[in-house]
C-alpha cells in the first residue's frame, strides 16, 4: 500500500498511468472513491495520483484540529514521495482551498482545477453532506446535498454504489470535524493575486453547498482564473456531468502542457 509521510502521519494514496501527473485533492470527509470518473477518463494519458486527506479512509487520523498549513503539506508530503515535480491539481470543497492554497505556496503547481471551490472559509456550508459511514440509510440520504434532485431520481444504482463506497472509505464524525475546521479564518481574497497558475473555475449552478456566486468571484480575482458553471448540477459536478467534465478537463490538460 504506497504512502508518503507528513511527520508522524501516513498518507495513503493511489497511483497509475503515465505523463503528465495530475493529483486529485477530495472534498472533506470523502474517500479517493470521489475522483474515479475522472481517474478513468486520465489514467491513459496521465499520471494520476488520488489521496485520502488525513482522517479519512486508509490515511491515518490523528486528532484534530487540523489546519490548512498541515494539508497543504500532507500534499506536499505525497508529490515529494512520488516524485513529482509539477501536478495539475483538482480538487473539490476543502481539496480546493487545498488546492489554492498550494498553488500559492509551492513551486510544485501546474495548473488548478477547482470545483464548488470559494476563496472564504465562511462561504462553505458542508454539513449536509457528513454521514456516519456505518449507517448506510444515512449516507446515502446525505447525498442529496451533493446531487442536483434530478441526478438523485434518475441514477439510483450509482448511488447504490457511491453508498458502498463512502461505508468503506469515508471519514467519521472526528475525521470530518477535524478538517473541515481548517476552513475556519480561510479567506484567500487578499492574495489570489499571487495565483498565477492557469485556474479553472467550475460549479454547478445547484451547489447547495458552495454557492456558484462564490465560485465566479473566486475567478474574476484571479489572474488567470476562468469560470463555467453545468446548469443544473450540484456540488458533485463532476460525477453528476462526467463526459462533460472529464472531456473538459482532457482538452485543459492539453493545452497545458
Amino acid at each position: 500500500m504506497p504512502t508518503a509521510t507528513n511527520g508522524n502521519t501516513s498518507l495513503y494514496y493511489d497511483r497509475a498511468g503515465e505523463g503528465d501527473p495530475v493529483v486529485f485533492v477530495p472534498e472533506a470527509g470523502l474517500g479517493g472513491w470521489l475522483w474515479g470518473w475522472q481517474h478513468a477518463a486520465l489514467a491513459g494519458h496521465h499520471e494520476v495520483v488520488v489521496w485520502d486527506l488525513r482522517g479519512t479512509g486508509r490515511s491515518d487520523a490523528p486528532p484534530g484540529p487540523y489546519t490548512l498549513e498541515t494539508l497543504v503539506a500532507d500534499l506536499e508530503a505525497v508529490l515529494a514521495d512520488c516524485e513529482i515535480r509539477k501536478a495539475h491539481l483538482v480538487g473539490c470543497g476543502l481539496g480546493g482551498a487545498i488546492a489554492l492554497r498550494a498553488a500559492r505556496d509551492s513551486s510544485r503547481v501546474e495548473t488548478l482545477t477547482l470545483f464548488g471551490t470559494a476563496a472564504s472559509g465562511d462561504t462553505y456550508d458542508l454539513e449536509a453532506l457528513f454521514a456516519p459511514p456505518d449507517d448506510r440509510e444515512a449516507l446515502r440520504a446525505s447525498l442529496a446535498a451533493g446531487f442536483s434532485d434530478d441526478f438523485v431520481a434518475s441514477q439510483p444504482d450509482v448511488l447504490d454504489g457511491i453508498v458502498d463506497w463512502r461505508a468503506d472509505g469515508d471519514a467519521d464524525r472526528a475525521g470530518w470535524e477535524a478538517q473541515v475546521a481548517a476552513l475556519e479564518g480561510f479567506d484567500a481574497s487578499d492574495w489570489l493575486v499571487e495565483v498565477t497558475q492557469p485556474t479553472r473555475v467550475i460549479h454547478g449552478s445547484e451547489d447547495e453547498l458552495v454557492a456558484p456566486s462564490a465560485g465566479r468571484a473566486l475567478a474574476r480575482g484571479l489572474p488567470r482564473g476562468e469560470y463555467t458553471e453545468l446548469e443544473g448540477a450540484g456540488h458533485l459536478c463532476f460525477i453528476e456531468r462526467s463526459r462533460t467534465v472529464n472531456d473538459r478537463l482532457v482538452g485543459w490538460l492539453a493545452d497545458n502542457e
